[in-house]
C-alpha cells in the first residue's frame, strides 16, 4: 500500500465514510483490482501514483492497460474515481468519494 493509500484509508475512517473493500477484484475473468471499492454502490477509487516520475500509470503501456481496465469497469456499471496523492492531501478525494456514495442508490 502506498503512502497516499494509507493516508486515504485513515481519512476515510476519520471522516466516517463507510469502510471500503481493499484490493477488490471486480472482473470475473481478469485479475484487475480496485484500490478501494464499495461493491454494493459500484463505486471504486484508484490512487494513481508515480505521475511525476514516469511511473507505471504514465508510461504508454501502463496508460493503455489502465484505459482497458477503466473502460471494462465502466461497461460493468462501476463509477471509478481516479485520484493522485495531492487530491488525498487536499481533501478533494474524500469529498468526491462522499458525494459518489451519497449519489449512488444502494442495491437491495
Amino acid at each position: 500500500m502506498s503512502a497516499a493509500e494509507e493516508t486515504l484509508a485513515l481519512l476515510l475512517r476519520v471522516e466516517g465514510v463507510p469502510a471500503p473493500e481493499r484490493e477488490w477484484r471486480f472482473h470475473p475473468k481478469r485479475r484487475w483490482r480496485f484500490d478501494f471499492a464499495w461493491p454494493a454502490e459500484k463505486v471504486a477509487v484508484e490512487v494513481e501514483g508515480g505521475i511525476w516520475t514516469r511511473g507505471r500509470h504514465s508510461r504508454p503501456a501502463g496508460y493503455q492497460a489502465d484505459c482497458e481496465k477503466y473502460n471494462e469497469a465502466a461497461l460493468m456499471g462501476w463509477r471509478v474515481l481516479r485520484v493522485v496523492p495531492e487530491h488525498v492531501d487536499s481533501g478533494e478525494a474524500i469529498g468526491w468519494i462522499s458525494r459518489a456514495l451519497k449519489e449512488t442508490p444502494h442495491a437491495d
